[in-house]
């Protein structure tokens, strides 16, 4: 059985300034909001950020940029987010941009316990600078690290108390990946049920990646609302 809390601060407990976090996620979806809010309140600073991207300025990691807790991000993707771009400019914060599918690869990486890859993503870039390049078949292969965290945070639709996640539709992004890499995995659920009543292959993260739990709403917000003229 897994640690289960009712309360995001206190989900959070041993989260110390400088910690190393991992957040799943892609936009707004699939984001372990409550957490994320958990740590705006408790005001943990200098905070090194892995993440596809920064979130949105009122919501999502936007609000632990607002605060200034952030010294670091590695993202892929950083284009919805005007405060983040004040604070680059003004060497307020550090950024590391990585391509999505390598982003994704060395968070995998992490997580099986592979130290460095190489991928043909970057070659020739800045992304390559100062990187070790070889060649396969003819091909120039730059090598890219693993990235491991001190803690993942992720969001899943149901939770066993296993630790067992089932992510819904496109809301497993980024999170698989993540709850493998953390050395402590924190899971926000939408539906926690007891152990055994997941369907074995229907589950995404396996719960021995899970180390805490919490059972709590989303507000499913929308970045762009599209809809159709009367």
């Amino acid at each position: 059985m897994k640690q289960i809390y009712s309360s995001p601060d206190e989900i959070i407990e041993g989260i110390e300034d400088g910690a190393t976090i991992l957040v799943g996620g892609f936009g707004l979806c699939g984001i372990p909001e409550n957490v994320i809010q958990a740590l705006v309140r408790k005001g943990t600073k200098h905070l090194t950020i892995v993440s596809n991207n920064c979130g949105v300025d009122d919501w999502g990691l936007g609000l632990l940029l607002e605060k200034k807790q952030i010294d670091k991000i590695y993202a892929s993707y950083v284009g919805e987010n005007k405060e983040f771009e004040r604070q680059v400019i003004n060497g307020e914060l550090e950024v590391e941009l990585v391509p999505q599918g390598t982003l994704a690869e060395r968070l995998r990486a992490g997580g099986a316990g592979i130290p460095a890859f190489y991928t043909p993503a970057g070659v020739g870039t800045k992304i390559a600078e100062g990187k070790e390049v070889r060649k396969f078949d003819g091909r120039e292969y730059v090598l890219e690290q693993a990235i491991t965290g001190d803690v993942s945070i992720v969001r899943a639709h149901t939770g066993d108390t296993y630790g067992n996640l089932i992510y819904r539709k496109t809301a497993q992004n980024f999170n698989p990946m993540i709850a493998a890499a953390g050395k402590t995995t924190i899971a926000e659920v939408e539906h926690l049920v007891e152990a055994g009543t997941l369907d074995p292959h229907h589950i995404h993260t396996p719960g021995i990646y899970v180390n805490r739990m919490i059972e709590a709403e989303q507000e499913n917000r929308v970045e762009r609302r599209t809809v159709k003229e009367a």
